[in-house]
């Protein structure tokens, strides 16, 4: 396994590990929304990475190969489904956190963090399914 995936197959795990523990504390305390805020930097810095050293070798193979090419554009409905989720929740989190709960109730600060969740859970499958063994095999040819 290149040292790229395994990279990046860590901090999968890395979030992951991070989500399942908030969900444990429960997302409207505030050890869950603290131990949350952190993993924003992480998915943003695991994102980038991605597009800077992934995504351009798969975009360049998928040039020429359909099927690679459908694998991306359904990925790409993904992640841009993910990036509005993920920058959605933080807005409302950190709102939330600023007037105590005023402006949102438990049960859609709660709803927010599932919806995060399941979008990330699904774009980190697809990607180790998919992409990361697409991306091993093209630099082993």
């Amino acid at each position: 396994m290149s040292v790229l995936i395994e990279e990046l197959k860590k901090e999968h795990s890395e979030i992951v590990a991070i989500f399942n523990e908030v969900e444990g504390l429960d997302i409207l305390s505030k050890e869950g929304q603290a131990k949350l805020l952190p993993a924003k930097e992480c998915l943003l810095t695991h994102i980038k990475k991605e597009d800077r050293q992934l995504y351009p070798v798969l975009i360049k193979e998928a040039e020429n190969n359909k099927q690679l090419e459908s694998a991306l554009d359904l990925c790409a409905i993904d992640m841009e489904n993910v990036s509005r989720i993920v920058l959605k929740f933080f807005i409302v989190l950190k709102f939330f956190d600023k007037y105590s709960r005023r402006a949102f109730s438990d049960t859609e600060l709660q709803r927010e963090f599932e919806n995060l969740f399941t979008a990330l859970d699904k774009r980190i499958r697809n990607e180790e399914d998919i992409l990361y063994y697409e991306y091993e095999r093209l630099i082993q040819q």
